[in-house]
């Protein structure tokens, strides 16, 4: 990060997530940033906002615990006992201790740490919060920099929760009304924020930054020997990520194929309003013998899985980014996916895409890529041996040009 500036990076999200055994896309990003804090930015500090509805300051030795803990567990590597119930019980001593040490305290940290201050949110957490934010601003006469990751439950009320699509509004406005800066993951992000920034006026800087990936190392034999061909998807399973898609595909071919049907492994936590899917996964006789859920995997132990699967599956309705698709594809793992905006802008020429509501030619595509000579899953590895992951640290080194320019423009 800039030498002149001085960043208080907010961990409010990252705190209310300990104890969960994996991590989702935004849980990646926030960690990849603390962890690069910690390591890049040693004289800038970690904040929080506190049960008072204030921004406060964090214990510098209890966030740095927190951040390596969190990032172990989840990782997985190597797994330590009881490591959950401990990140559980140190987020409430720091959320605790975000209340003594609070506002004036965050604020006249950065006022005298030797450099413009700036904070920094990378998550959606409290971003709606706008009085809490601009009165740390004016108080720490502080720069505010803000990540967004999507717009969906704007555009795509549908598949949000009831209120979230008000509530992100608030927050998409408050990035408009006080953001100095605004970093993005891909253009359709950009693309979708820039008319609510037009509406304002003012014309922060919008940085387009890919995030990079951050997967344990594993031997290249570490992959998992099933007893016949898989697929995997990893995603929480919510109505706009389409499992009904795939679940209704495995039934058929399950009934017509019987053991010479490839398997489904899903990797990921149950989310909200998906009753079909869940029925269908708790009380279909023929998907008990073709579908395998894990709801909480470390990377470690999902990092075998795709290794060894025929491909990666994305076959969601909306996306901001990606991320399973780029951990994917940086594995060498070939990827069918959803033909959306977000997915091609993340893939680009790597992945086959396919219609969300094309069932016959997924189910097409499934088949060929668990051949055992698919001249489909042949060219799409020959693609991938031409394609460059994004990487973290040219991420962060984009984001520090952007963060000095909002500093320096006063």
């Amino acid at each position: 990060m800039p030498a002149n500036v001085t960043i208080a990076l907010d961990l409010s999200r990252l705190l209310s997530r300990a104890g969960r055994e994996t991590a989702t896309g935004i849980d990646r990003v926030e960690i990849a940033y603390a962890e690069y804090m910690l390591r890049a930015a040693p004289d800038s500090c970690f904040a929080a906002l506190s049960p008072l509805g204030q921004i406060g300051l964090l214990s510098p030795r209890g966030a740095d615990a927190f951040i390596t803990g969190t990032a172990t567990s989840w990782r997985g590597e190597p797994p330590i006992p009881d490591q959950a119930r401990r990140m559980v019980r140190l987020s409430r001593r720091l959320r605790a201790g975000s209340i003594m040490r609070g506002e004036g305290a965050l604020a006249a940290r950065l006022r005298h740490g030797g450099g413009t201050p700036v904070y920094l949110l990378v998550s959606h957490h409290h971003l709606e919060q706008r009085r809490a934010i601009a009165r740390l601003k004016q108080r720490a006469g502080a720069r505010f920099v803000c990540l967004i990751h999507d717009l969906i439950p704007i555009a795509y009320p549908e598949y949000a929760k009831p209120g979230q699509s008000e509530r992100h509004l608030r927050r998409i406005e408050t990035a408009a009304a006080l953001a100095d800066a605004v970093i993005v993951n891909s253009a359709i992000t950009r693309d979708t924020l820039q008319p609510h920034l037009d509406r304002t006026g003012r014309k922060p800087p919008v940085l387009v930054a890919p995030f990079g990936t951050n997967l344990p190392a594993m031997p290249e034999d570490a992959a998992p020997t099933l007893d016949r061909p898989y697929f995997v998807y990893v995603s929480t399973i919510e109505a706009r990520k389409n499992h009904l898609l795939l679940l209704n595909l495995w039934r058929a071919m399950a009934e017509e194929l019987g053991r010479a049907a490839p398997l489904l492994v899903l990797i990921g936590q149950r989310g909200w309003e998906t009753e079909n899917v869940i029925d269908m996964l708790e009380r279909c006789p023929a998907l008990r013998d073709v579908v395998i859920e894990h709801n909480a995997l470390p990377d470690t132990a999902m990092v075998r899985l795709l290794r060894g699967a025929r491909a990666l599956l994305l076959p969601s309705f909306a996306e901001g980014f990606g991320f399973p698709l780029i951990e994917g594809i940086a594995l060498g793992v070939p990827a069918l996916s959803s033909d959306i905006p977000a997915l091609r802008d993340t893939g680009g020429v790597v992945p086959e895409y396919l219609d969300p509501l094309d069932g016959l030619g997924w189910r097409a595509a499934v088949l060929d890529y668990a051949a055992p000579q698919s001249p489909r899953r042949a060219a799409q590895l020959e693609r991938l041996k031409q394609w460059r992951p994004a990487l973290w640290q040219d991420h962060f080194s984009a984001v520090s040009a952007l963060i000095a320019e909002a500093a320096a423009r006063g």
